[in-house]
């Protein structure tokens, strides 16, 4: 007597059917997403039981030849990029996101012909199921190599042009427009900004947040100076407002690195913070805790961009369409304003 066939396993499919959702819903409440009803989640996790439904995205991977390594490419001038905290705390949130999952994280750093067309070959031949994007600057190869690659692609922080079907971010414009309303109400009118780099989109809303402050206050934005978000570019930025505007008494920087620059020359040149100058970071690394004096910040939920970018893209893999997040920017008072 021939033995008898085993039955197939429950498909995603059948848990989003047995349940009474959409599948994406079904692959949220699987990978643990938020904007899940307790009830559409209760219902799923009913489902699963009964189905006796298991993720095996190793089975899957043999049936669709999935690699099981996503790839979170950084674009930067070096290795040393990924001794910036903002970039460290991106990866323990993808980390953190795929922990429960059976892929695989890598990182890739592409900074000269070389590397990028390495990392073209990588992706255009399947190495890897999925792409995360950070830090994109203007017309970054790797957002060219990604796009023909094919592979689902999720952008942590906006392009400088257009925007892609799947992003996470945090809301930059309206957190420099916090920050400078905050000086503001402290009384401060003569408010300089030491901006990000131009070629990317986190600069860019930084500077246009802290304008919008200013018209909204009936006051002309009152100076400017370019930093590329490193310490030193802040103290370079600082010393130059200086000299051509030694009466201003108040400094938005477009990051923590870039303040802890600015706090130090005017430390140098006797300048009271908050006393003569107060200054206003964005970010809320760890720097902004070891300054002279603290620094007031806005803070931005950086681990949860590279949590939500991974928890998007596994989505992706599943089959769904997440939506696209934008997450808030929060102010945090210290001593510096």
């Amino acid at each position: 007597m021939p033995s008898p066939v085993p039955s197939r396993p429950p498909t995603l499919d059948e848990v989003a059917e047995r349940a009474r959702v959409s599948r994406t819903v079904a692959s949220r409440v699987i990978n643990n997403g938020p904007n899940v009803s307790r009830a559409k989640r209760d219902a799923v996790e009913k489902a699963i039981r009964e189905l006796g439904f298991t993720p095996n995205r190793s089975a899957r991977a043999l049936a669709t030849r999935q690699t099981g390594v996503v790839v979170l490419a950084v674009s930067g001038e070096g290795p040393e990029v990924f001794g910036d905290p903002f970039f460290a705390q991106v990866i323990v949130g993808a980390s953190a996101a795929l922990e429960k999952t059976d892929l695989h994280l890598m990182l890739s750093l592409a900074t000269n012909d070389h590397g990028q067309r390495r990392l073209r070959n990588f992706l255009q031949t399947r190495g890897a199921d999925g792409v995360m994007l950070v830090a994109t600057r203007g017309a970054d190869p790797m957002i060219d190599i990604a796009t023909k690659s094919g592979l689902p692609t999720v952008f942590i922080g906006l392009p400088v042009h257009g925007t892609p079907p799947y992003y996470v971010d945090v809301d930059n414009a309206g957190g420099s427009r916090a920050a400078t309303e905050h000086l503001l109400r402290a009384g401060r009118r003569r408010i300089a900004m030491i901006t990000g780099p131009e070629d990317t989109a986190v600069g860019r809303e930084r500077l246009r947040g802290y304008a919008e402050a200013l018209l909204l206050a009936g006051l002309e934005p009152y100076a400017t100076a370019p930093g590329d978000f490193l310490e030193a570019s802040g103290a370079e930025a600082m010393r130059a407002l200086l000299h051509a505007h030694p009466d201003l008494d108040a400094v938005v920087a477009a990051n923590d690195n870039m303040a802890a620059g600015a706090l130090r020359v005017l430390r140098d040149a006797g300048r009271a913070v908050p006393g003569d100058v107060a200054v206003v970071g964005f970010d809320d690394m760890p720097i902004a805790l070891h300054t002279d004096p603290t620094l007031t910040t806005m803070h931005q939920p950086v681990q949860s961009l590279g949590r939500e970018a991974a928890r998007m893209l596994v989505e992706l893999l599943d089959g769904a369409q997440p939506a696209s997040l934008i997450l808030p920017a929060k102010l945090v008072v210290r001593e510096s304003a």
